[in-house]
């Protein structure tokens, strides 16, 4: 197999493809987030993982190259990173009591082929009350993830139910990535 990147910055995303003992280096992509509007979240996740993936790949065309996104959808609407405290408490009350939708969208690129796909999990959150959410934010964990929480550490205290791959929730639906390496050179 050709060397193997991950396009991406995420530490969380780092680990798993550690923990199935994949031999791979990281690059950064350092994209400007941007989407149009009037993309499904399913199409948002799925192009910023192209855009991510894309960005490296310019520059090295010998390898495979994995980018991913992940985005939290209430509703209609996409919740990103919170931009400060208030933020982030309003958002985990949205959540609070509420079934969302993860969506981590995955590109894989090389020079012979192109994969992209997208795995949709639903998660169920307990009611939060003031002094969970506030526990929650001292801790800084929401400030630099999707939806304000992350499912792999303090935040997992809120999850009542998930309906899909856990995994894809913490930033990489690892399974369905690894099976489509399998069909790479």
């Amino acid at each position: 197999m050709k060397p193997l990147i991950l396009a991406s910055g995420s530490p969380r995303r780092k680990e798993l493809l550690q923990q199935v003992h994949l031999p791979f280096t990281v690059k950064v992509s350092n994209i400007e987030e941007t989407f149009d509007p009037e993309l499904t979240p399913e199409e948002i996740a799925t192009s910023l993982a192209y855009q991510k993936a894309q960005s490296v790949f310019q520059e090295n065309q010998d390898a495979i190259v994995i980018g991913s996104d992940t985005i939290v959808v209430l509703g209609d609407k996409v919740l990103g990173k919170p931009e400060n405290e208030d933020e982030a408490r309003a958002t985990l009350r949205t959540l609070s009591g509420n079934t969302h939708h993860v969506i981590s969208g995955v590109a894989i690129l090389s020079q012979e082929k192109e994969v992209t796909f997208y795995e949709k999990t639903s998660v169920t959150f307990w009611e939060l009350t003031d002094e969970d959410i506030n526990f929650y934010i001292q801790s800084g964990e929401p400030m630099d993830k999707a939806g304000s929480y992350g499912i792999q550490e303090v935040g997992a205290l809120f999850v009542k139910e998930i309906k899909g791959d856990y995994f894809s929730i913490v930033g990489l639906p690892l399974s369905r990535t690894v099976r489509e390496l399998k069909s790479f050179r």
